[in-house]
């Protein structure tokens, strides 16, 4: 059996593919054990906040379209994190844009990549509660987004569904239901 070290790959040069306002595709050339050398494709993002936010029992989702499923999707709400933005101050500024609401707590449940193989950027995971309700919603000019509240059982029916497509938020149910045991 390898060690750690063993498994490790050196990138040798980074060249820019396409430059998007959303993503960056670069081709990193890499050395890896043995000599091996080889060219692959990583997608470079900002980062990304999701807010598990539970009032009453229920939980804030959002329900909105997504380009790349070409359907709407219920989610918790979250977004991109600024250049310069801390995430947890993210996470408190796309729970109030999609929904309205203020966070009294706002605890960091973990952080992951959306898929290593493929991608740079990580997503930052909170759970809000005591939460206040000013009613209204500070949504960007392209963002069409309706809030619901939904019962946690509602919910976990619903993850891995047409209606719950996006895999990041059944990565954070998951980091949810292992941090409320």
């Amino acid at each position: 059996m390898k060690t750690d070290a063993d498994l490790i790959w050196k990138e040798q040069s980074k060249n820019i593919l396409l430059k998007t306002p959303v993503f960056t595709v670069t081709e990193r050339h890499s050395t890896g054990p043995g000599g091996i050398e080889g060219d692959y494709i990583v997608n470079e993002a900002r980062d990304w906040a999701i807010v598990i936010a539970e009032h009453e029992e229920k939980f804030l989702m959002v329900k909105q379209w997504r380009h790349g499923e070409q359907a709407l999707s219920i989610e918790f709400p979250g977004g991109v994190i600024e250049y310069g933005e801390k995430p947890e101050d993210a996470a408190r500024r796309e729970l109030n844009e999609e929904t309205g609401a203020t966070a009294g707590t706002l605890i960091h449940l973990g952080t992951m990549n959306p898929n290593p193989a493929l991608f740079a950027n990580h997503v930052h995971i909170f759970y809000a509660t005591d939460l206040q309700f000013s009613g209204t919603q500070h949504l960007d000019k392209d963002e069409f987004v309706n809030c619901l509240r939904m019962t946690k059982q509602e919910v976990y029916d619903l993850a891995g569904t047409n209606a719950f497509p996006h895999a990041l938020m059944a990565s954070a149910l998951a980091l949810y239901l292992l941090k409320k045991k």
